[in-house]
């Protein structure tokens, strides 16, 4: 006898999981309306709270249209978005990771434009690579990110100043399922580049030394 499932059972699993998970994200989205609210009323104004609300909703909006993925393989939704504006709130989305860490963000972006991506998939690839970026940082690092718009085409790098990525192990990083951590899936990566690639960009390593790690996205500017 096997334990695998069929496609049907398979696909009703998904669906199952995915009603469940949506259900609680409506919640998340739900109360943080509420605080928001609350706040209101009561006239208290807090940047750091609503910084903080605005960080939910938006990961409730990328948890929610990667639920869409085990629907469809397919459903990058191309719109025109501010290349500065889009990193700035990828930054703080990824702020979250720190927790007790001593990290220090510099943030440099030049100029901006607008670029043809997906509103959820393209932060959520930026996101993705400064939480590895932070997790390869012990106690105490640097990140930093630098973008800028140049011959049509917009440039992000994102350098972190934590363990490297061994050099025989560089060109693998984008296998699905290798990882260099000891709890990691090995999928970060991959998926970022595939999602990139799905939206006419393209994301690569550019170094990794005991100095720095450079991972460098570049996309199309809507002219």
């Amino acid at each position: 006898m096997t334990n695998q499932l069929s496609n049907e059972e398979l696909e009703n699993q998904i669906r199952y999981v995915s009603h469940e998970i949506r259900n609680h994200l409506s919640i998340c989205d739900m109360y943080t309306q509420i605080i928001r609210k609350n706040l209101e009323k009561t006239g208290i104004k807090n940047e750091s709270t609503e910084n903080a609300i605005e960080c939910i909703q938006k990961s409730v909006q990328i948890i929610g249209a990667n639920l869409l993925d085990l629907k469809s393989l397919n459903n990058t939704r191309i719109q025109t978005l501010d290349f500065k504006k889009t990193i700035e709130q990828s930054i703080e989305l990824a702020k979250a990771y720190v927790f007790d860490k001593e990290i220090e963000f510099e943030v440099f972006i030049k100029n901006t434009a607008l670029i043809e991506a997906d509103e959820n998939k393209f932060p959520a690839c930026i996101v993705n690579i400064l939480k590895n970026g932070i997790e390869s940082i012990e106690t105490k690092g640097k990140i930093e990110i630098y973008a800028e718009v140049k011959d049509n085409i917009g440039i992000i790098k994102i350098i972190n100043n934590g363990k490297p990525i061994p050099k025989e192990k560089q060109e693998q990083i984008f296998i699905p399922g290798y990882t260099t951590k000891k709890t990691g899936c090995g999928l970060g990566l991959a998926i970022c580049k595939k999602y990139l690639e799905s939206q006419q960009a393209q994301l690569k390593l550019v170094k990794s030394t005991k100095q720095q790690t450079v991972f460098e996205i570049t996309v199309g500017i809507n002219k």
